[in-house]
């Protein structure tokens, strides 16, 4: 196999593209990939006399595209779909599609795994509409509207969620099957704007300065301020319930 193809990073050509694909799916041809990129399925880069220009990450998103096609029997507008999705973190990845083959170069079961997922995630932000967060986080309506209602959500002015608000609505979620709900759980927002608080005093004078390594300490020091803070307040949790031995 050529370095050009064997690199995640080098930008490949339709040919290489189909010597990669070929071997799972002897039915890939230029035309099959042509279409597919009609239909939004990839978007590869173009040179300024515009040939067609592969990444890693679009070869992944084809492979991934063409498994779910020959085993799931999808049609292309479901894939696509699916695919916005998954970039943007509405979807997982579809059980069963693990023995999808990684890049063409070592690693183990584990990094090869995330590296997939990463491509077929692009590496964007997670942003979600209310039905997707409700639909991660395995909560109805009615209790994301509690959530957002005792200020521990809130949407983006165009109305999406975050991968914060996914970690908040699950572990929400989860404390509610305990019978802790929403109302319950102002104390912690309290406390952590409190937190935020102190962390901003301490780097806010950091921020002043113009240059990148002045923005670059301030944001390690919140950083690590925030670990530290995390540390104690677990500590403190700890220490109180062996009081009230419950612990």
């Amino acid at each position: 196999m050529s370095p050009a193809v064997s690199r995640r990073d080098t930008a490949m050509s339709i040919g290489e593209v189909i010597a990669l694909l070929s071997p799972d799916f002897p039915d890939v041809s230029v035309s099959k990939i042509r279409l597919w990129e009609s239909e939004g399925l990839v978007e590869p880069a173009r040179t300024p006399s515009g040939y067609r220009k592969f990444s890693h990450q679009d070869v992944e998103r084809l492979r991934y595209a063409m498994t779910l096609q020959r085993d799931r029997f999808w049609p292309l507008r479901k894939i696509r779909d699916h695919l916005d999705a998954v970039s943007r973190g509405a979807e997982e990845l579809v059980n069963g599609t693990s023995g999808l083959r990684a890049a063409p170069e070592p690693a183990d079961d584990d990094s090869a795994a995330a590296s997939r997922v990463d491509a077929l995630r692009g590496g964007g932000p997670v942003r979600l509409s209310a039905a997707e967060l409700c639909a991660r986080a395995r909560i109805d309506p009615d209790e994301l509207d509690a959530l957002v209602g005792f200020g521990l959500l809130l949407p983006t002015g165009s109305g999406w969620y975050d991968a914060n608000a996914l970690a908040i609505a699950t572990a929400a979620a989860e404390l509610a099957g305990f019978g802790i709900e929403a109302r319950h759980l102002r104390a912690f927002r309290t406390a952590a704007d409190r937190e935020v608080g102190l962390v901003e005093q301490v780097v806010s004078p950091l921020r002043s300065g113009r240059s990148a390594t002045s923005r670059a300490r301030a944001d390690d020091t919140a950083q690590e301020i925030t670990a530290v803070a995390l540390r104690l307040h677990a500590a403190l949790v700890r220490a109180g319930l062996v009081r009230a031995g419950l612990a």
